[in-house]
């Protein structure tokens, strides 16, 4: 599945649909977020039942506010509305794997 860009306009949207939604808190100067480029993108191709989604911080601030994002990269594991889990800071592909599935 393609990787969701999310703004203030579309978030609540798409984390209140049927899918759980791993959200990534980034920004582009972020090395270690660019570090889970590639992470993700094998991660939202092989779980079809999960949506990757990404939130510029530099771009929202207003959802960096909302969800007390003070460290990046922050991911949020988000099903019908409510972050079920978070964590910070870049991981191996295993790691992101088993915070998915809890």
């Amino acid at each position: 599945m393609e990787i969701k860009n999310l703004t203030a306009e579309n978030f609540d949207e798409v984390i209140n649909g049927d899918s759980k939604v791993l959200v990534d808190f980034w920004a582009a100067w972020c090395g270690p977020c660019k570090q889970m480029g590639p992470v993700l993108e094998e991660i939202a191709a092989e779980k079809a039942d999960l949506l990757v989604a990404k939130v510029n911080v530099d771009e929202q601030p207003e959802l960096a506010r909302r969800f007390q994002v003070r460290s990046i990269p922050f991911f949020g594991l988000f099903e019908k509305g409510e972050m079920l889990r978070q964590t910070l800071g870049a991981q191996p592909k295993s790691s992101m794997e088993k915070f998915i599935e809890g």
